[in-house]
């Protein structure tokens, strides 16, 4: 039989307790050891975005009919309005430069390129008035059918009239003289905060689009019977009423993105690239700040 082996035995020794007195906490004030340090960039925090409404922020689900998309449409729709009063403007001139023509023809015979150049000018200033107006009329109308919801969520009552009965009244002729501005009556009315049983009245600006709105409608119907006039001086006076058209169409596109602005603006009072900035360049009558008796920990001497 082999000897045991002796076991290995290691001893610790540990202070009792209230070996040591115990620090108070006045005595574990902590002191400031600069800036928090990451080994790698935090991946917390907030993101890199300005203020925007709940509903506009990436993840988050969008309602259709919010005042924030109203703003985007109405934005859109004021630069294609700009855009068609623009393009009216130089309809008018080419009809205007066609009748300067045609009052020069009565002296003598007229330039080859000259007449093809007025042609051009009138063909392809009327292709894109015509495509102007119908943009314009489509992206107006979802502005005004969002504006509508996003006013009656507001207010809390809606409309006195559909949106299915807002349209037949712009596409019935006759109605549609009287119905589109009614309609915006009603909504300038709401986005006013409005009482409902009040009476909607227009405003000044709202007043002149309707004049133009229906002054257009009435230059269109002119235009129409007089084109079966086969007279010359009948062609040479439709020359200047299709110039007078074209600038009262001018009118109403830049009253339409007047009012778009007017009635997005009521709806959103606050806009972010409106607000200026304050900031206090002198007090006066104020006390003295109270100095402080210590220096902060950490701060500069």
């Amino acid at each position: 039989m082999q000897p045991l082996q002796p076991m290995r035995v290691d001893w610790v020794a540990t202070p009792p307790p209230g070996a040591y007195p115990q620090p108070s906490r006045r005595s574990q004030r902590l002191s400031y050891s600069g800036p928090p340090t990451y080994p790698v960039p935090p991946r917390w925090g907030f993101p890199l975005l300005a203020w925007r409404w709940p509903t506009a922020v990436p993840g988050t689900v969008e309602q259709a009919d919010s005042v924030d998309g109203v703003r985007r449409l109405g934005r859109t729709a004021q630069n294609s309005l700009w855009l068609l009063a623009f393009v009216a403007v130089w309809a008018a001139f080419s009809e205007v430069w066609r009748y300067v023509l045609v009052a020069l023809s009565r002296f003598g015979a007229l330039s080859a390129g000259v007449v093809s150049a007025s042609d051009a000018m009138v063909v392809s200033s009327s292709a894109i008035t015509i495509t102007g107006c119908l943009l314009s009329l489509v992206l107006t109308l979802l502005w005004v059918r969002r504006a509508r919801n996003v006013a009656a969520t507001i207010v809390g009552y809606g409309p006195s009239r559909s949106d299915s009965e807002a349209l037949i009244g712009l596409i019935v002729p006759g109605m549609n003289l009287v119905v589109p501005g009614a309609v915006l009556a009603e909504l300038e009315h709401a986005v006013a905060h409005g009482s409902a049983t009040e009476r909607p009245r227009p405003s000044k600006l709202l007043r002149w689009w309707w004049g133009f709105w229906a002054g257009s409608g009435l230059m269109f119907v002119i235009t129409v019977l007089w084109s079966f006039r086969d007279s010359t001086q009948a062609l040479a006076d439709g020359v200047l009423l299709h110039a007078f058209g074209d600038l009262v169409l001018a009118g109403v596109a830049v009253t339409t993105a007047l009012v778009v602005r007017r009635i997005t603006t009521l709806l959103l009072p606050v806009d972010a690239a409106s607000v200026r900035l304050m900031r206090v360049l002198e007090v006066k009558d104020a006390p003295e700040p109270p100095l402080r008796s210590f220096r902060a920990s950490g701060s500069p001497r």
